[in-house]
C-alpha cells in the first residue's frame, strides 16, 4: 500500500499542475489556430482554459507549501538567531493555517450554496459546483501540507527551522 501512496503523496500536486497547464496550453493554442487560421472561435476552449488555470494555481500553491517555495522573505529571517527565526516561521505558518481554515469555512459555505442553487457554466453547461470545488480541495491540501511539514519536523526531533533541511540552515537556502 505504501508503495503506491508514496509516489502519489510526493507527486500528486505536480501531476495535477502538469495536466492542468497542458490542458490550458492546448485550449489556448486551439483557440488561436481556430481564430487566425479558420476565422472561427471555439465556444468551450476559453472556459476550459480558465478552469484549468485555477486548478493549476491551487495545486501549485499546495506544492509550494510542501516544498517551502511559497512567498517568504527567508533571506532576512535566516540572518537572525535561530530561536527568533524559528519563532517567525512558526508565527507565519500559524497565520497561514488560520487563513486556510477561514477560507475552508467560506469555501465550504460557497459550495453549499452552489449545491443548493445549481448554476451552469455558459459554454459547457457543467454544474459550477465541480470546477469550484478546487477551493475546498486546494485549501485542504495546503493545510495538510503545512501540518505535514510540522509532523516531519517533530519526528526529526524539532531541531532547526520547520521545513528546512539541517544542512541549509546555516546558509538560509531552502530545499
Amino acid at each position: 500500500m505504501k508503495r503506491y501512496l508514496g509516489p502519489l503523496e510526493r507527486h500528486f500536486e505536480e501531476a495535477v499542475c502538469c495536466i492542468a497547464l497542458s490542458v490550458m496550453a492546448i485550449c489556448v493554442f486551439l483557440q488561436v489556430i481556430m481564430r487566425y487560421v479558420f476565422g472561427s472561435a471555439l465556444q468551450w476552449s476559453e472556459e476550459i482554459a480558465a478552469i484549468a488555470m485555477v486548478w493549476a494555481v491551487y495545486m501549485g500553491a499546495s506544492l509550494c507549501v510542501r516544498e517551502r517555495f511559497h512567498i517568504r522573505i527567508m533571506a532576512g529571517i535566516m540572518l537572525l538567531p535561530q530561536p527568533i527565526t524559528k519563532a517567525f516561521v512558526l508565527l507565519a505558518d500559524l497565520m497561514a493555517a488560520a487563513y486556510c481554515v477561514m477560507m475552508l469555512i467560506v469555501s465550504w459555505q460557497y459550495l453549499a450554496v452552489l449545491a443548493r442553487f445549481t448554476s451552469r457554466t455558459p459554454s459547457l453547461g457543467i454544474d459550477e459546483f465541480y470546477p469550484q470545488s478546487i477551493l475546498v480541495i486546494g485549501y485542504t491540501l495546503i493545510l495538510l501540507r503545512l501540518v505535514q511539514i510540522y509532523v516531519i519536523w517533530a519526528r526529526g526531533g524539532g531541531r532547526g527551522v520547520p521545513g528546512m533541511r539541517a544542512e541549509h540552515e546555516d546558509t538560509g537556502e531552502m530545499r
